[in-house]
């Protein structure tokens, strides 16, 4: 769609909150109004457009970030609707990893909740401008304000209304736009007639203060009209428009609009604002990336005519066609059909079948992508989430995706043989659709185990191997991934000789490791003069690699350790492959056992909303689980919500007991928060029972 469209009329925008914030809803009214759907699907009725998993209909939540297309006075908005559950946040996590701007929707009642903290980081992380959405400004409890004020608080965010609210609750008339200094009211439910009146002689003094406000914010960004604004001269609205377009393009200020979705109410104002403030990839100016030939740092403009590049930032099965889906952001350059292209991570050349528009789970042959779309690709098997596709002449390497590790994890063993032989395949495309997922064999058992970021996150797996397929399977109960890491720095030795006639075995490995601050397992080679050759490095790494998977102290992962090779020897003719791979991984133990291992576990921040005659029930159970209680806060509705700091291991079943303890008044969420190390009582028990 992009090629009908100059540059500087597209816009790449996310739509992310924390769950129940109404983003589906939302988007269903944006592909509404637009023309795009000709009718409203619901999210209650398992009807809305973009949740079209069928786990997404039946369970009234989105799962997997899903795109489309609209148009808006004459610009192109691709748009990407994200999941709001934590267990699903590598959705969001690689989608703003390509978007240039982000609206971001708080429900007028809850405010900032966790979901909300955890979007703007990554957000932040990106560096990707922001709108607010105020939603749910008809519920009971709504307070714009409240909101406001919450996002500048909790978020740190610079906040400021670009448009206020005509009443709220059952009384929630139309909006206010500060820019225009216009009033807008609501005639019919359909949220299609809209009425421009006098601003409310009531609220004449607020809107007059939110101006203000508005106009000092931007002041900042434009000399011109801050020397307007100092001398009280008039200010144009075209003027007011252009600076909150600068400060928000520069990621200064965050205009907040407001409305109802449901109730069809301020979303044509704010699809307006996506198009006025939110940046064009123009706007985003240059790609930085790295050659990857040389290593050198170098840049691509947003331009047709540069080298092609662009970044895989999403792997889908559609099994409909049993085809992959490869959705790629461009950032320079033309895709075509047929064309071959440079998967720079893996130095391959990759040949694209079909390019695809997409709008949710329906499909628009393309003959041909440009700069700035964001499309899917049929034919790419060989690319995964986060490499960079690339000119093979001009070759160019993007910044990967990074994911945060699981906290949990299952077994999962399959019912019958004819289950055996599907249950790989079909678990390693939902590895290659999903970062977060990973599966392993446990050798010590003989079991296969899956890992991912929450029940629910395992629950979704388990039922799409079921439904989609066809695999039927017995699970284990939920476990919490622990991990191992050495305290200090550690010097250890590996030598395996084997001699009985003929060719022995040699290996021989000395190891320096010390602790990272995160990052897995870093392997070096520090040999000097050749006392191990080459060609045994890569043997060695495995060796590493594998013992660290397998632990040291308890049979959890060995990880944040920097492990590298200082010393050893080998044998002309014994010395092999497998025998310095074993050689490794004993040096490995033995150096880890000299460092000191500590035994790590998640430790998850816990939100509850509680009735404030419960509270003292709900902090009482949560000091049972090992909590470290942190802030208490006010909430509507005589509530109060509580952050607590809860090792996972103490959260299984907290669902059950908060309902019995609230008598099913109150809620919570949580998401993982850091690793800390395992009180001793509860590390002894653990290695006991390994």
């Amino acid at each position: 769609m992009a090629s009908q469209f100059s540059l500087a009329m597209v816009r790449n925008i996310g739509i992310a909150a924390h769950i129940d914030a109404g983003k589906t809803t939302l988007t269903e009214r944006i592909l509404f109004y637009t023309g795009r759907i000709h009718r409203v699907g619901e999210v209650h009725e398992g009807m809305a457009t973009m949740d079209f998993m069928e786990e997404e209909q039946q369970r009234g939540i989105t799962i997997t970030s899903a795109a489309t297309s609209v148009s808006w006075r004459d610009h192109v908005v691709n748009i990407i609707d994200t999941p709001g559950h934590v267990d699903f946040t590598v959705e969001v996590e690689r989608s703003l990893r390509v978007l240039d701007g982000v609206v971001a929707v708080f429900c007028a009642v809850a405010a900032v909740q966790p979901q909300s903290e955890t979007v703007w980081r990554q957000a932040d992380k990106y560096g990707v401008p922001r709108i607010a959405f105020v939603n749910k400004m008809d519920r009971v409890g709504a307070n714009f304000q409240n909101v406001v004020a919450s996002m500048r608080e909790r978020l740190g965010a610079n906040a400021v209304p670009i448009q206020l609210p005509i009443g709220a609750e059952a009384d929630f008339q139309g909006i206010i736009d500060l820019v225009t200094n216009q009033a807008y009211f609501y005639i019919n439910e359909e949220g299609s007639e809209i009425e421009e009146r006098p601003i409310p002689e009531a609220m004449a003094e607020e809107v007059h203060e939110a101006r203000l406000a508005l106009l000092e914010a931007v002041a900042d960004v434009d000399d011109h009209l801050l020397e307007k604004y100092l001398a009280d001269e008039p200010i144009e609205d075209h003027e007011v428009a252009t600076a909150v377009r600068a400060a928000t393009v520069k990621g200064l200020m965050v205009p907040v609009t407001t409305g109802s979705a449901f109730r069809n109410r301020g979303v044509q104002f704010l699809i307006d604002a996506v198009v006025d403030y939110l940046p064009s990839p123009l706007d985003v100016g240059e790609a930085h990336g790295t050659d990857t030939r040389s290593g050198e740092p170098i840049t691509r403009e947003p331009d047709d005519s540069e080298p092609f590049a662009g970044l895989a930032f999403k792997v889908q099965n559609d099994p409909r066609v049993n085809q992959k889906l490869t959705y790629v952001r461009i950032y320079s350059g033309v895709l075509e059909k047929g064309q071959s292209v440079l998967n720079a991570a893996k130095g391959r050349q990759v040949r694209v079948g079909r390019l695809l528009r997409m709008h949710a789970n329906k499909q628009e042959d393309l003959p041909r992508a440009r700069t700035g779309d964001i499309i899917a690709v049929i034919g790419l098997n060989d690319v995964a989430t986060g490499e960079t596709l690339c000119d093979a002449k001009q070759p160019i390497t993007f910044e990967p995706i990074t994911f945060p590790e699981p906290v949990i994890w299952m077994s999962v063993e399959p019912r019958t043989r004819a289950d055996e032989e599907k249950l790989g395949n079909a678990l390693q495309r939902l590895r290659d659709e999903d970062p977060t997922f990973q599966v392993r064999y446990d050798e010590e058992t003989g079991q296969t185990v899956i890992s991912g970021m929450g029940e629910l996150h395992l629950e979704i797996i388990i039922n799409r191997l079921l439904r989609e397929f066809r695999v039927d399977a017995r699970v284990g109960t939920p476990q919490v991934s622990y991990r191992e890491t050495v305290e200090r720095a550690g010097h250890g030795e590996g030598k395996f000789v084997r001699q009985s006639g003929g060719r022995g075995q040699y290996g021989h490995v000395v190891l320096d490791i010390e602790p990272l601050d995160e990052g897995g397992v870093l392997f070096e080679d520090r040999t000097i003069g050749g006392v191990i050759p080459k060609e045994y490095m890569s043997s060695i790494q495995a060796g590493v690699i594998e013992a660290a998977e397998s632990g040291v102290l308890a049979g959890y992962p060995l990880v944040d350790v920097r492990a590298a090779v200082v010393d050893g020897s080998y044998h002309e003719v014994d010395s092999s492959e497998i025998a310095f791979k074993v050689a490794a991984a004993m040096a490995l133990k033995a150096a880890a056992q000299k460092a000191g291992v500590k035994l790590m576990e998640p430790i998850m921040e816990v939100e509850v909303v509680t009735p404030r005659d419960y509270l003292g029930d709900v902090i009482g159970d949560l000091n049972q689980r090992r909590a470290r209680i942190g802030a208490m806060r006010p909430s509507p509705g005589d509530t109060e919500t509580l952050t607590a700091y809860v090792p996972l291991a103490e959260m299984f079943g907290y669902a059950t007991a908060l309902r019995s303890i609230s008598q099913g008044r109150a809620t919570y969420t949580m998401e993982p928060a850091r690793y800390q190390e395992v009180p001793a009582s509860i590390r002894e028990e653990l290695i006991a029972g390994r």
